[in-house]
């Protein structure tokens, strides 16, 4: 059987464009979140691809740690009623958590699939 080698594609590449990790072209999502079950360029089984809850865990935390001392020094800075501050924090957060979900979900499938390779094409084990 004759394989087929593809270019190696970075995860951090395939991430933010939400590609198929392998071939780099192929789209990974056939949802905003679901994974697709075939690459249509190269074939690889994505449908074995589970990120389970890593990127929404890692996007609290960094989210965290970036919006809430910008939140604190603005509420520092203006003198905004607490109304507006919940109105445009939860706007804030929630339009970069819903921005950066789908990256975050394609750089760890993209991950899985460098680093857990033979586990990830071989099939299920009996």
């Amino acid at each position: 059987m004759t394989e087929t080698h593809y270019p190696r594609v970075s995860p951090f590449t395939a991430g933010l464009r939400c590609a198929c990790p392998r071939c780099g072209r192929g789209k990974l999502f056939r949802g905003f979140l679901t994974v697709a079950d075939r690459c249509a360029v190269c074939g690889l089984d994505l449908a074995r691809q589970d990120s389970g809850d890593g990127p929404a865990v890692f996007l609290i935390f960094i989210l965290g740690f970036l919006v809430v001392p910008v939140a604190l020094w603005v509420s520092m800075t203006v003198n905004w009623p607490l109304w507006l501050h919940t109105i445009v924090w939860s706007v804030v957060v929630l339009g970069l958590t819903l921005g950066m979900l789908r990256p975050a979900k394609a750089y760890v499938v993209a991950l899985q699939y460098r680093y857990r390779r033979s586990d990830l094409e071989e099939g299920p084990k009996a």
